[in-house]
């Protein structure tokens, strides 16, 4: 019963002030981003033959970045909070922008938006991680 009241305390020698079970989220935020996404994205990287179409490489070039960014957001988890703020706001930007259109026509149920509207709706776990107080005071107030 301890751990779970320990978890959910703000700790501020550690951790900057954010909440151990707010670290324990985000990092497996982190490990999601680079074990799956870095699957998939290096796979088609490295697998890749011929010459890149350039919208497409640069979408491949961001999601590796991300990937290999969120490496660094499982050790260093509160430094890398930007990288989730970023994470967040693409997939939302992108649902209302392309898939809450083709929702409210009804278009998006077997379309070729389906796929990646079902995987950007898990833009849920980083919001939920997220500490926003210390977002707010941090990058909004400027207070360390």
């Amino acid at each position: 019963m301890n751990f779970i009241k320990t978890i959910f305390v703000q700790n501020y020698d550690k951790y900057q002030g954010v909440r151990p079970i707010n670290i324990y989220l985000m990092r497996a935020i982190y490990l999601l981003m680079f074990f799956v996404l870095g699957k998939d994205v290096w796979g088609e990287i490295l697998n890749h033959t011929g010459v890149w179409e350039p919208h497409a490489a640069m979408a491949w070039s961001v999601w590796a970045a991300f990937s290999a960014m969120a490496l660094i957001g499982i050790f260093r988890t509160v430094e890398m909070i930007p990288l989730l703020l970023l994470e967040i706001f693409y997939k939302i930007l992108w649902l209302i922008m392309v898939a809450l259109p083709l929702w409210q026509t009804n278009q998006l149920t077997g379309s070729p938006v389906e796929g990646m509207t079902m995987a950007f709706l898990w833009v849920l776990l980083p919001i939920v991680a997220v500490p926003w107080d210390y977002v707010f005071k941090r990058y909004v107030l400027g207070k360390k």
